[in-house]
């Protein structure tokens, strides 16, 4: 399984204040975790319910972003996907793959958003 890109000091700042993504991401490492269909199953089963809330949430403002939400478009796709291929027993690993790659490209996304912020200011300024 594809490791778990790390986030940013300065985009960790704001994750840790956002309630709904800290559950997902909770949840994503439980499934991290799981061993078989059965805990996987689980684990999909909560990660389905931590998008809802997720997606019904309040965003940061720096993240309430259609890069944000349209990453979390995908993965929730690939979550019902890898949900999919247990539910007809057929094979996870592919899918699962391409879902934590998802959720790695929603963490490079946050990461991006903060490395690229432009001051205003100076932009702005006239003088």
């Amino acid at each position: 399984m594809p490791p778990k890109l790390a986030i940013n000091p300065e985009a960790t700042k704001i994750v840790e204040t956002w309630k709904e993504f800290m559950n997902f991401a909770a949840s994503m490492d439980v499934l991290y975790k799981a061993t078989n269909n059965e805990d996987l199953i689980l684990a999909i089963d909560d990660l389905i319910e931590k998008e809802k809330q997720l997606a019904e949430g309040t965003y940061p403002e720096l993240f309430d972003v259609f890069q944000v939400k349209s990453r979390q478009r995908v993965l929730k796709t690939y979550i019902y996907k890898v949900k999919a291929s247990v539910l007809e027993n057929q094979e996870t690993t592919e899918p699962t793959i391409e879902m934590l790659e998802a959720y790695n490209a929603m963490r490079k996304q946050f990461n991006v958003i903060v490395n690229s912020q432009l001051d205003k200011k100076l932009i702005l300024d006239e003088e």
